[in-house]
């Protein structure tokens, strides 16, 4: 499966896969039991995991850069119930995070994308900046 393909719907637990699109919606398939959902706009649509950023203490990082810092590691997942448990796990993965912006609810989010991530085997993938290298040079002449 490819990593941006992967979607979070507002309201619904677990991790989809973007499918398609239908009219005002998209289809997405649930990656724990497979029964798909179309998902209109109207109930919020969906987020794809690629296009998510994660507040830290210099400047803001894709969520991809945090999952492959979980994975790099080699840390046991903690229990997404114990908040302690949990910043003290991201403390150690990833101090740079804003404690005071990112919240327990959003790590244990984490936790459990990463994991399902894990189960499913999909190859989690930082997304770079790319640049034109016309537009670099017109820049840089300017």
């Amino acid at each position: 499966m490819d990593y941006s393909k992967i979607v979070a719907v507002p309201g619904l637990p677990g991790l989809f896969l973007l499918s398609g699109k239908k009219g005002d919606g998209v289809i997405v398939k649930n990656l724990d039991d497979n029964s798909i959902k179309l998902i209109t706009t109207r109930n919020g649509g969906v987020t794809q995991l690629e296009a998510i950023e994660v507040f830290t203490v210099r400047e803001n990082v894709n969520l991809s850069a945090i999952f492959i810092a979980m994975k790099e590691s080699g840390e046991p997942l903690p229990s997404e119930k114990d908040t302690n448990a949990l910043k003290a796990y991201f403390e150690k993965v990833y101090p740079d995070l804003d404690f005071d912006r990112v919240y327990p609810s959003d790590m244990k989010k984490m936790v459990k994308w990463f994991a399902a991530l894990q189960k499913h085997n999909i190859t989690i993938k930082l997304i770079e900046e790319t640049f034109d290298e016309e537009e670099t040079t017109e820049t840089e002449a300017e």
